[in-house]
């Protein structure tokens, strides 16, 4: 089934038209990534799908329901979560401490239950419980923002440049663990720059350019396109 519909979808800021009726769809239990350059609108489209920013025209429906005009504050309720750009975790907050934050939505009875999940997909969480997270490294900051995400129990994960900052073998390894939440069963709607490894993660992609989509298809299909290995590839 389709679990997040957007149509013709256009974003403003002030006068400067960022997001120009772009289309597009995530369907339960796949991977969809969006990729293009700085400035194309990938995060602008994550915020506006999840109420942080508010279209001029269009209309964005998860799970059926019309959300185009909700509250952010709603979203992780109905399912959906964003993971964002940069983390944005608690940094004077311990390990254990932002991840029952993530689970503010859900009941207190459920929080061990989730934040043992939690650990099985980091390990290294599990280690730093009680460590300040502010002094964790790049990698461990972005494995707790996922799993702060996961504390909410989402029908769909929304992941914003997860591996931006990180050394080459830590975004293996974030990439990695992207793959076995989508084992585990989460949907996930995927911005990221590394354009190789999204394509090679994702089951569906979306090419945006200067707010339009201009290509999409498999992954796999776009992966070995010679327009999108040109741009983005570095071959």
């Amino acid at each position: 089934m389709t679990l997040l519909q957007v149509d013709d979808l256009h974003v403003f800021y002030g006068n400067i038209h960022a997001i120009k009726g772009i289309s597009f769809k995530v369907e339960e239990g796949e991977i969809v990534t969006l990729i293009g350059a700085n400035g194309a609108g990938k995060s602008t489209t994550l915020n506006t799908i999840c109420g942080l920013l508010h279209p001029r025209s269009g209309s964005v429906t998860f799970n059926g329901q019309d959300i185009t005009h909700i509250q952010a504050s709603k979203t992780a309720s109905l399912g959906m979560v964003l993971c964002p750009e940069g983390r944005r975790i608690f940094q004077h907050m311990t390990v254990r401490e932002n991840l029952e934050m993530g689970g503010f939505t859900r009941p207190s009875t459920e929080h061990a239950a989730s934040m043992e999940n939690v650990f099985e997909h980091f390990p290294r969480l599990k280690e730093r419980e009680n460590q300040i997270a502010g002094t964790l490294s790049g990698g461990e900051q972005q494995m707790l923002a996922m799993g702060r995400a996961l504390m909410s129990k989402p029908r769909l994960i929304m992941l914003d440049e997860p591996s931006m900052g990180l050394a080459p073998i830590l975004v293996e390894q974030i990439f990695e663990i992207i793959k076995e939440l989508h084992a585990s069963g989460s949907t996930i709607l995927l911005v990221e720059q590394n354009a190789r490894m999204a394509l090679s993660t994702a089951d569906r992609a979306y090419v945006l350019e200067t707010g339009l989509i201009t290509m999409e298809g498999s992954a796999n299909d776009l992966l070995n396109d010679d327009n999108v290995r040109k741009a983005y590839l570095g071959n």
